[in-house]
């Protein structure tokens, strides 16, 4: 019996489909792939422009300095001066230190410019002094020698030594006419003038 039939062409033995081996995504329209083409550049162009972002960016400013410790460190006088009697070689008095900013700070010595005057210190230097923690200090004057000893202190100050991670400073603090007042007024007590016959 010969039979015509007209139908679908079939693989002959030694063929091969090549489209039906490929992956699914590799037989994929040309409109995918060009979307996908397309996602892949707009990801590559954004990666892009982020790392030039980065690398252009401006820098951010430098923290500002340490302060130098004169700047960051106040003293005041508290009062409490001592009143000697004649004859006396010694009274006290108290100061406050005070750390407004910054690292901490060394107060390393404390001293008066008069050679006939020398001081000590309770607590006893060095001491630290923090930002928020004051430091109250119990300086006491010794007289050397009475005949030397300035009478009219006028704006007498201390010799301060201090420290911090920036610097070592030497610094003279005026503690204001009370302080004067108060240390002229122990002077002459201690050492009063004899009078001249």
């Amino acid at each position: 019996m010969d039979v015509n039939a007209v139908g679908p062409v079939e693989p002959g033995e030694d063929t091969y489909d090549h489209e039906s081996a490929l992956p699914r995504r590799a037989r994929s329209s040309p409109l995918r792939f060009r979307r996908t083409t397309l996602a892949a550049t707009a990801a590559a162009i954004i990666g892009a422009a982020g790392i030039g972002f980065y690398l252009t960016r401006p820098e951010p400013p430098p923290p500002p300095p340490t302060p130098w410790p004169s700047q960051s460190v106040s003293v005041t006088y508290t009062g409490g001066m001592s009143q000697p009697r004649a004859g006396d070689r010694t009274f006290t008095f108290a100061v406050a230190f005070a750390q407004e900013s910054g690292p901490p700070a060394t107060v390393r010595r404390v001293g008066q410019p008069s050679a006939a005057l020398s001081v000590s210190t309770s607590p006893l230097t060095p001491f630290e002094v923090k930002s928020g923690s004051p430091r109250k200090l119990i300086i006491t004057m010794h007289i050397r020698e009475c005949g030397e000893v300035p009478r009219n202190a006028g704006l007498p100050f201390l010799e301060v030594t201090l420290r911090n991670v920036r610097a070592i400073e030497n610094q003279s603090y005026i503690l204001g006419p009370e302080y004067a007042n108060d240390l002229s007024a122990a002077l002459m007590a201690a050492c009063p003038r004899t009078p001249v016959s």
